[in-house]
């Protein structure tokens, strides 16, 4: 039932604040895509040093945040839960950031499942605020049990 709110999130990944970069889910496609927003205020904690008096959002959180809406793709596809689960960020090609992300944007996870290898997967990803690219890379995760 869409839209998916962070309380289901966080039953599908092991993130917690302020590490969780996926707030809802608002389009899903089993085995295929997914479209998830990330809420971006002034108080994540990453504003206070990138960059004091000019808040942006670090590239490399963007792409985590990719790469979340990725891992909760492939557990709604599977109906499974984070319980004895973790997904590695193990690849990230053809990353490219086009705009900045600042307080105040909903940044939109747009993720498509490109492939699956085993117990990995290679997601397309491009984020956009309001429509507008902002980044986009090609991203490989893979699953382990959690010990």
């Amino acid at each position: 039932q869409l839209p998916i709110d962070v309380t289901r999130i966080q039953q599908l990944l092991p993130h917690r604040y302020p590490f969780l970069l996926v707030d809802r889910v608002v389009e899903f496609e089993a085995h295929k895509r997914i479209v998830a927003h990330k809420n971006v205020s002034i108080n994540e904690p990453f504003f206070q040093g990138h960059f004091p008096g000019h808040p942006v959002m670090p590239g490399v959180l963007v792409i985590e945040a990719l790469a979340q809406a990725g891992g909760v793709l492939t557990q709604l596809s599977r109906g499974t839960v984070a319980d004895n689960k973790l997904f590695y960020l193990v690849k990230i090609d053809n990353a490219r950031f086009s705009r900045m992300v600042v307080p105040g944007d909903v940044l939109e996870l747009h993720v498509e499942i490109k492939r699956i290898i085993r117990t990995m997967t290679f997601y397309t990803c491009v984020a956009r605020v309001a429509g507008e690219l902002v980044a986009s890379a090609d991203v490989l995760c893979a699953e382990t049990e959690k010990e």
